[in-house]
């Protein structure tokens, strides 16, 4: 049975795949091909980027464009600089050094790659400090 936007099977495909097993020993215990596992497990994930941006989009529209984050940026320089726009614009980020990259890289993991921006990072902020990214 379909609740949200995965099925039961790709789920259990997930949660699998989150304890460490290989697409070949899921296989095994659900009684299917690799290749089968492979298909569910690629469309489970594209069903939860589409609904990350999908949520990214929502919570944009009660947020104004704060700054871009260049691909090639230290990582560790974006707090920095995202702190120095958040001041120009008279709004307070409500989140620590550490919280804001750790945010950053949690909803873009694909953007990042060790401590440089792979690509360009849009920041949003709403009223509350709170920060988005598109």
């Amino acid at each position: 049975m379909k609740q949200g936007l995965l099925t039961d099977r790709q789920k259990e495909v997930l949660r699998y795949r989150k304890k460490g097993l290989t697409q070949q020993q899921i296989a095994e215990i659900i009684h299917t091909s690799k290749a089968n596992v492979c298909t569910i497990e690629k469309a489970a994930l594209e069903n939860i980027s589409r609904a990350r941006e999908t949520l990214e989009f929502l919570y944009t529209l009660d947020a104004v464009h704060l700054c871009t984050l260049q691909s090639g940026l230290d990582l560790l320089k974006a707090p920095e600089f995202i702190y120095a726009e958040a001041e120009k614009k008279g709004l307070k980020v409500k989140y620590d050094t550490i919280s804001l990259i750790n945010r950053l890289r949690d909803a873009n993991p694909e953007r990042f790659r060790g401590r440089q921006v792979r690509e360009d990072v849009e920041i949003y902020i709403n009223k509350d400090g709170d920060l988005y990214f598109g």
